[in-house]
């Protein structure tokens, strides 16, 4: 059976308050907007889409051996910003100050995930979504207002898991169920 799958770090529990505040700012540009619920607030590290039952274990095998070569790593998250460009914004998020292990460590998996038939990825900024642009409305609004918080001070967090999550889409938004867990 297939399922659709993506290699995540789920953003720490004591950050997410702040990052509800960051989105109920964005609210202020009154655009059409759907926001990253909560629950599912996570850094994507790699977006498998759809995957067997099979794949699935041959991924847990490879990260597995992967991630032996890291030790956990602080993330310092202090920047909003938008992808892909202001003329047309479909995702707003935010960054990290400190990138160099996590993009190191996805730069490594990814080579791994490219052995395993999977496309290899253009760019590796790490980002946590938090909100899906739906529409034109008041996006000048929008811009500023994501400008104005442009460094933003979220906190820090531990990265010392990796999850291998399972995405179902609904119409009321995706659902994720951990599949697995690896430590770093």
């Amino acid at each position: 059976m297939n399922m659709r799958a993506f290699l995540a770090v789920d953003l720490d529990e004591k950050l997410k308050d702040e990052v509800i505040r960051v989105q109920k700012r964005i609210i202020d540009a009154n655009a059409q907007l759907k926001f990253v619920e909560p629950e599912n607030l996570h850094f994507t590290l790699k977006f498998l889409g759809e995957v067997s039952d099979s794949k699935v274990e041959d991924l847990k095998v490879m990260i597995e051996d992967k991630i032996v070569e890291y030790e956990p790593f602080k993330l310092y998250i202090n920047k909003t910003g938008f992808f892909p460009h202001s003329g047309y914004i479909r995702v707003i998020w935010l960054g990290v100050e400190n990138p160099e292990v996590y993009s190191q460590m996805q730069i490594d998996l990814d080579q791994e995930f490219v052995k395993l038939g999977f496309k290899k990825e253009k760019s590796y900024i790490p980002h946590l979504t938090i909100a899906r642009v739906k529409g034109a409305k008041n996006k000048e609004a929008l811009i500023s207002l994501i400008k104005e918080m442009e460094n933003v001070n979220i906190g820090d967090m531990m990265v010392d898991k990796l999850v291998l999550k399972k995405s179902e889409l609904t119409p009321v938004g995706p659902i994720y169920y951990n599949l697995f867990e690896f430590k770093l």
